[in-house]
């Protein structure tokens, strides 16, 4: 029996049905009495340090938990569940740790991206039962922008490099935790799992031990996700965002057999994009959260679902918040959450005020569950223009002239699927909406969407130099070598395809095969 604390932020389900699919039984800890009775207690942490803690507090499971754990009993944390280990965090100075071990929690102070997003490896610094059968080369999902920095350096059971090395992970008796997330690292984290859940596993190193680690780039599935005209789900993709074809919506397949079929193939993350509103349905009957559901009972890497986060009434009157929304998303089983149209208004909003409200969805949403679990979609159109002067905007010198032979052009942001120009341009958006809280951006591009031609390179330089978030590149890819192109003509850390993968026009293990060798990837 596996006793989970669940302190009602992130998403839990994904770790219930890891643990689940390994032969466990899980049973929610629902009071401090639970805690104090588990056998083996895992404490999966999705969010933010300040949020956590009030939480544990006001439920009285701190108390317990530090009872549970000074008792050296098993004990496996992840992500949060690692950090509310420390004695504080500089997210919430004001606000105590459990102090189980000395030291604190700190932000990231390095000139690569942040959040620390994507697949990394592990450097182990001592034998524990955990890397029973890795090879040393496996790499695990991280999404984080702090860290743990204990006092004392026998506590440190890995280390992981990303603009420079860091401590993922602690064992101190059988205390483990890890900064990565065993439950969204495909294979390689369910034998982590199920390391944890036999108890007669002895400790020992993995064979191999790399000098250095190195974040993978990642390749992610998109499933644009819409009722068709008999109202059934189906996975759908258009031409520079038009997906009916003669009058009929485009069906390339159900939802969560694509999702599968990806996951098998080696997909880093993949993305639900639904585009169609399903503004009527009460919240707990949004088909959405049935798609994620099923979804995460098999696929475990990371899921991101974008569409309708934000503030809506249903058809019986009843207001929900967009924090309300993404809530219900997380606890269904996504682990990021996608703001598309509503982020253009949120940053227009912000920028014709001067000040943020701390209400929008972007800083709500942050606010509670972090930066990393928040991606701002921006779907923009390239404009032409004679000269910088002509508009007041950010605007690049372009190698590709326009149709009247002009040299410079801004890309406007859109809403509601690209049928609708905002006056705003995507590097002002991408940067107001980092200030807003956002941890990563998911760069799409209208001219270059169903085209074939290749991502926008001029466009992602220009997003990316403008923010220090992580950034996937999206819209165009049409071969192998354009996803080499994106990771060596630009900064961006992921890259993005829908259509191409779903007509198997080029296998996602095709690209897989491609970059190996040539760029840095998961295995």
């Amino acid at each position: 029996m596996i006793t989970l604390l669940d302190y009602g932020a992130g998403n839990v389900r994904s770790v219930i049905n890891a643990l689940q699919g390994l032969g466990a039984s899980v049973r929610v800890a629902a009071s401090a009495a639970d805690i104090l009775a588990a056998e083996k207690l895992v404490f999966p942490g999705v969010g933010a340090f300040g949020h956590m803690m009030q939480v544990l507090n006001a439920k009285n499971y701190a108390a317990a938990l530090k009872a549970y754990l000074g008792a050296n009993r098993p004990f496996l944390g992840i992500c949060l569940g690692l950090q509310a280990l420390f004695e504080g965090s500089e997210e919430a100075p004001e606000t105590a740790g459990l102090g189980f071990i000395t030291g604190r929690v700190q932000r990231f102070r390095i000139a690569a991206a942040v959040p620390h997003i994507g697949w990394n490896g592990i450097n182990c610094n001592q034998p524990s039962p955990i890397f029973a059968g890795l090879d040393g080369n496996e790499k695990f999902y991280f999404v984080h922008a702090y860290h743990v920095v204990p006092d004392d350096p026998d506590v440190i059971l890995t280390t992981t490099d990303y603009g420079g090395r860091f401590v993922s992970g602690i064992q101190k008796g059988n205390i483990i935790a890890t900064q990565f997330h065993p439950e969204k690292s495909g294979a390689a984290g369910q034998r982590i799992l199920q390391n944890f859940l036999q108890s007669d596993t002895p400790a020992c190193l993995p064979p191999q031990r790399p000098a250095r680690t190195h974040l993978a780039k990642r390749i992610i599935a998109c499933l644009d996700v819409r009722a068709n005209d008999r109202g059934d789900l189906v996975v759908t993709k258009g031409d520079q965002y038009d997906v009916r074809e003669k009058g009929t919506v485009r069906n390339l397949g159900k939802p969560v057999e694509l999702a599968r079929r990806y996951y098998a193939e080696g997909a880093d993350e993949i993305t639900f994009l639904n585009i169609t509103g399903f503004r009527d349905f009460p919240l707990a009957d949004m088909p959405m959260l049935a798609v994620l559901r099923e979804t995460s009972k098999n696929v475990f890497v990371p899921l991101t679902i974008g569409g309708g986060i934000r503030d809506y009434t249903d058809k019986r009157g009843r207001r929900y918040t967009a924090l309300e929304v993404a809530a219900e998303y997380f606890r269904s089983g996504a682990d990021k959450i996608s703001i598309g149209s509503d982020a253009v208004r949120i940053a227009e909003d912000v920028l014709r005020t001067g000040r943020a409200t701390g209400d929008s969805a972007i800083e709500s949403i942050s606010r509670v569950y972090g930066s990393q679990a928040v991606v701002i979609s921006i779907d923009p159109r390239r404009v032409y223009v004679k000269s910088p002067a002509d508009v007041r905007h950010v605007v690049l010198k372009t190698d590709r002239p326009g149709p009247s032979g002009e040299s410079y052009c801004w890309y406007q942001c859109t809403v509601k699927g690209g049928r609708e120009g905002r006056d705003l341009d995507a590097v002002t958006l991408a940067r107001t909406c980092e200030k807003l809280g956002a941890g990563e951006i998911l760069l799409n591009c209208i001219d270059r969407d169903g085209t074939g031609a290749g991502f926008d390179i001029e466009l992602i330089n220009a997003v990316k130099s403008a923010v220090s978030i992580p950034l996937i590149a999206s819209s165009g890819a049409g071969s192998v070598e354009h996803f080499y192109e994106v990771f060596t003509r630009t900064a961006a850390e992921a890259a993005l395809a829908a259509g191409i993968f779903h007509r198997r026009e080029i296998p996602l293990t095709e690209v897989k095969k491609y970059l190996r060798g040539r760029a840095e990837i998961r295995p």
